[in-house]
């Protein structure tokens, strides 16, 4: 019996038992639909995040010190690190060659902050310096920065809009209730930003809300400085600007090593923690990394209703094989061979898995762009999946039917006319 032929039998027994092929394969589709609509999902969670991480400017480094639990995960923010650099290490690496600017990042907690009788709860306040808007390349829709030494605030958009008295604009002042002594500030808006790579992360509910503030008037924490001997502001993280993105490897060596022998920072840091010096191009990598293995991690839990669908083909093949158990018998009393009866249930289960398969695809891209308009992510499709899917469908259908298949083709056909 040749190739085709196997196929037109097989896929003529499928179409007689449309209802039992169709639940058949209902396992594999719903396997292979999961695993594509979550990699769907995870491919653009990651569009989107390297997208907005790498939109900055090329040429800043993020200057932190870091935990060993912390090795890996991408560090969007100050929190987590130690507040160790003092403004002695930030006129220090000002002063390395190829260093344009540096400013200091670190934040002070608001119990609330208010504006036009409306109240917003608990809000993390970033205190920098004004250059700190071109160094992270953030574009104001309204008034420029702040100036050092006034009570002045920048607001992003998603914070100008937060309060229920309506959007703050250029020019209103809001209140500032610090959350460790109550201290109440009024300080006046002077710009409006975009939000910026570390505050457009959240997926359910939109970016975040960020206050910027001037270090002086507004923050407050300082320690001795090992080299100089004075109390000073000490800080989470610094932001260092290179003069042209070709030196940013140059750059972050400098860094490093002023770091590790001139700062105050490494007399002030725990042993257990290190210095990280992190590029834009460091920082893509590292959300790459973290995103790929959140989606294989939650494909391969999809990946169980994909082996619930093989046996299910499994399953409904041994039925198959008991049900026309007088057929085989027919089949090899007439010269068919053990080679064609294998060949003919093989190719049953085999189209079972390609058609589940091919089905769960279209599903699967169709869920993963719902879902993603749903959350707001921009869709990015990884077609590679659609071949993939469909070699998965030829795998299950073989592993499946593969003992079905040869126990048909060992039936004796005394036995299987005898069968009734």
């Amino acid at each position: 019996m040749n190739v085709l032929e196997s196929v037109r039998i097989s896929w003529r027994n499928i179409r007689e038992h449309k209802l039992r092929s169709t639940l058949t394969t209902l396992g594999v589709i719903i396997g292979v639909a999961a695993v594509i609509t979550f990699v769907t999902l995870g491919a653009s969670l990651q569009a989107d995040i390297v997208n907005t991480v790498a939109g900055g400017n090329a040429a800043t480094m993020y200057v932190s010190a870091e935990s060993p639990s912390q090795s890996g995960i991408p560090n969007f923010g100050n929190s987590g690190g130690q507040t160790i650099f003092t403004e002695h290490d930030l006129d220090g690496i000002r002063s390395l060659r190829g260093v344009e600017t540096a400013v200091p990042e670190s934040g002070i907690a608001a119990s609330t902050v208010a504006y036009n009788n409306s109240t917003v709860g608990r809000q993390w306040i970033v205190v920098t310096s004004p250059p700190y808007f071109d160094v992270k390349n953030q574009r104001f829709v309204q008034g420029g920065s702040f100036q050092s030494g006034k009570r002045e605030v920048v607001l992003n958009r998603p914070a100008a809009r937060m309060f229920g008295g309506g959007n703050v604009s250029v020019g209103d002042n809001i209140t500032v209730t610090r959350a460790v002594n109550g201290e109440e500030i009024n300080a006046t808006v002077t710009g409006i930003v975009e939000p910026s790579d570390e505050t457009s992360l959240g997926i359910s509910s939109g970016p975040t809300p960020r206050v910027f503030a001037p270090t002086d008037p507004f923050y407050q924490r300082t320690v001795n400085s090992p080299s100089t001997g004075r109390d000073q502001r000490v800080y989470g993280r610094i932001l260092v600007l290179a003069r042209d993105p070709g030196q940013v490897d140059a750059v972050q060596g400098r860094v490093y090593t002023y770091l590790g022998e001139r700062s105050d920072a490494s007399q002030l840091k725990s042993e257990n923690y290190k210095f990280k010096v992190t590029t834009k191009e460091e920082l893509v990598n590292q959300v790459k990394r973290v995103s790929d293995t959140f989606t294989a991690y939650i494909s391969g839990i999809a990946l169980i209703s994909l082996i619930v669908g093989a046996i299910g083909i499994a399953n409904i093949m041994l039925v198959s094989v008991t049900e026309r158990t007088r057929e085989i018998g027919i089949m090899k009393a007439v010269g068919a061979q053990s080679t064609d009866v294998l060949q003919l249930f093989l190719f049953e289960a085999v189209l079972l898995g390609l058609f589940g398969s091919a089905l769960g695809a279209v599903v699967g891209f169709g869920g993963g762009y719902i879902a993603a308009q749903l959350i707001g992510l921009p869709v990015a499709f990884r077609v590679e999946w659609f071949g993939i899917a469909v070699v998965v469908g030829v795998l299950v259908g073989v592993l499946a039917g593969i003992y079905p298949a040869w126990d048909a083709s060992h039936t004796d056909p005394i036995d299987a006319l005898r069968y009734e």
